[in-house]
């Protein structure tokens, strides 16, 4: 899954470039995207409240400072899907083709009463492996 995403004053800190901790805001748009096209957004996750999915581990490489006006491409991939938690992968690019930053999130599905890890629901352990043979 792809988009766009242009860097606004706010996303920016005091040098002007991009606040790291911005391209994890970036990123999360595009994975909660990413989750409502696949049936599982979180206004479903709320409602239902039958798993969530909370981020155990995240990491990010800035390869590039992006300033105010800097449009830049942002890809998802779904990387490895495990018993009880999935990996995204993110690449952002500006529209160059350059890689400019990039981003890793691992999730684990837990029961929202006791908050224990429990193992991918099915069908959702299902969309997440058909979106991972399908990359873009």
């Amino acid at each position: 899954m792809k988009d766009y995403y242009t860097i606004k004053l706010h996303d920016t800190d005091a040098a002007g470039i991009l606040f790291f901790a911005h391209q994890f805001s970036i990123v999360h748009d595009l994975y909660e995207k990413f989750l409502g096209s696949i049936g599982y957004g979180f206004k479903e996750r709320f409602d239902h409240r039958d798993f969530f999915i909370p981020i155990v581990h995240a990491e990010a490489d800035f390869n590039q400072p992006l300033t105010v006006g800097d449009t830049i491409e942002v890809a998802l991939s779904v990387g490895r899907v495990g018993r009880t938690s999935f990996t995204l992968e993110f690449r952002l690019t500006d529209l160059d083709g350059t890689v400019v930053g990039s981003a890793i999130t691992v999730h684990v599905t837990t029961d929202p009463a006791t908050g224990r890890k429990i193992d991918l629901p099915e069908s959702f352990r299902t969309k997440l492996e058909q979106a991972a043979h399908s990359r873009d």
